[in-house]
Order: structure tokens, then sequence, then C-alpha cells
């Protein structure tokens, strides 16, 4: 019999929970809006606790959320969101409210590393050992491994908060940040492009200069990436990124920053297969909760 683990994907408008063993079997899933942390967590234990009834105790579960997150397993704050922008939810104790509901293990972390554990471990990264993964929507987030290892630090990556070059004569959208401006995310993600234009990204055709805008600013950010961390490949996600003809204005973008400075050949030859979509789809960020509680009941060794 399978062991059996539980997901959470906590989104800044909707929580997703999931009760599966992994890729090929989920067993159960709800989905409610983001409300206050008392009825959203109290929804989440209770969708636990009936699976519990129906299917035996979980192994762990796992939380893939929004942040800023304190990560550090030593901090007493660990586990709790913190300085976030959505009201209502800064400084909340996520991982132990959850912990102490249902006695379980607790894997935590950005929903962006979740995202990443859950392509390298099925999806678009399988096989690699350092490499980044984005998500272009509301916000910009990014996230990854090194060695094969999920990016922590000091925090935990805010890659969406990049500072780039913004030339104000080519655009004068100050940029929609409420704390830096214009920062990547306040240049380039999806409520900045409604902003600049007056319209939402979705309803522009191909061939709108918003577009060639928007591959430009993703691609300065990429190209930091690829000097510091020298990921293996760049996957990108989110809601932005549904726009399918994107991909060959940020890869040719890409190409011409770069100046062929890095003579790699995925980068001179195989781009295409270089900077690529996510394998998982939309259910990548619940997929990457359940391998969050997979590798919280077994960790890998230090």
């Amino acid at each position: 019999m399978n062991t059996l683990f539980g997901g959470i994907e906590a989104g800044g408008t909707k929580f997703v929970c999931i009760l599966g063993s992994g890729l090929e079997d989920v067993r159960a899933e709800a989905r409610f809006p983001t409300t206050t942390p008392e009825e959203t967590i109290r929804q989440a234990v209770g969708f636990f606790r009936r699976q519990q009834e129906d299917h035996g105790k979980l192994a762990a579960i796992g939380i893939a959320t929004f942040g800023p997150l304190d990560l550090d397993r030593n901090s007493p704050t660990y586990g709790y969101i913190t300085s976030t922008p959505k009201h209502g939810w800064a400084n909340t104790d996520f991982a132990g409210t959850i912990r102490r509901a249902l006695s379980l293990p607790v894997g935590f972390d950005t929903d962006v590393n979740a995202t990443a554990l859950a392509e390298w471990r099925w999806g678009a990264a399988r096989g690699l050992d350092t490499f980044i993964y984005l998500t272009i929507g509301t916000g910009i987030g990014g996230g990854g491994m090194v060695n094969s290892r999920l990016m922590h630090g000091l925090l935990h990556p805010e890659m969406g908060h990049l500072s780039i070059p913004h030339d104000r004569g080519a655009d004068p959208f100050a940029g929609s940040c409420p704390f830096h401006g214009d920062c990547l995310e306040g240049l380039a993600s999806g409520p900045a492009i409604e902003s600049r234009w007056g319209k939402p990204a979705e309803t522009f055709p191909p061939e709108h200069p918003a577009w060639a805008l928007e591959a430009r600013y993703l691609a300065l950010g990429m190209v930091n990436w690829i000097y510091t961390l020298s990921p293996q490949k760049i996957i990108l996600g989110g809601g932005v990124m549904q726009q399918a003809h994107l991909f060959p204005l940020i890869r040719r973008e890409v190409q011409t920053l770069l100046k062929g400075y890095l003579q790699s050949p995925a980068i001179l030859e195989n781009i295409d297969d270089y900077i690529v979509p996510t394998a998982l789809g939309k259910r990548a960020g619940v997929l990457g909760a359940l391998a969050l509680a997979m590798d919280e009941a077994n960790p890998l060794p230090i």
C-alpha cells in the first residue's frame, strides 16, 4: 500500500489541498478561497482530518505558500508567513498551526521553490542538479536548486525584486511594486503590464509592443541569474507565460544580451530546450507541496 501525503498550495486568492502518494496517485482534492488565516487554515485542517478518516494516517503535510517566509528551523518564528502584503496574513504561524492540529510533520517552503521541486522530481528539470523556476503572473517569483538542494540562505530567493535597467525614455512607466517601484516585478508582472497599457495582458495580440518590452525585461533578469547561478535550465510558468509567443522573444533577447560571452551549446545552439515552459502546468504548485511532504517524511542526508 502506498504511503500517503498531504499538500497545501496556499495562494493569495485560493488554497488547493490534495492527498496522494505522487504524480500518478492523487486521491482527493479541494479548493477554497483564501480569506482570513483562521478560516482558511481551519478549512485545510478539516479537509485532511476527513481524508485521514477515509484513508488512514498521513506521513506528512507539505505547504507551498506565498511569502515572505521564515524558513530557518532554528528560529522561534520558523514556519511563519512574515511581512507579506496579503491583508491579515502577516506574522501567521502557518506551519505550526497545521502541525499542532494534525500531529504530523510539516514541510514548508515558498510556492516557487516547491514548484521547482516538483519539476525536478516529475517535470522539466528531471536529471538536473542546478536550475531555476520563475513564475510570471500577479507577481514575479523565483526559486530552484543548486547542487540538487533547494535555494535557501538568509531567507529565500526573491527574484522578482531584482533591480534591472529601466530606460525611462523608452518606458516612462514608474513601476507597480509598492516596495521598489521599478524592480523586475514592478515592470514585468501581469499587473504592471495592465497598469502601463491600460488593458489586461491577455487582451493584446502577439504583435503588440507590450510583448517586446516584456521579453526585454524578463531577459534582463535571466542573464543576471545565468551569470550568477549558471543554471542548466530555466523553467517559466505563471499566467503571463500562457502567451506562448513570448518564449521565442525571450530566447532571442537572452542571446542578444549575453553577446556570445558564454560559449555553451545550450545557449548558442539549443536555447529552445534551455528556456522552457513548465512541464506540470497549473498543477505544478500543489504537486510541489506534495513533494515537500515526501521530503519532510524522508529527508535527504545533510
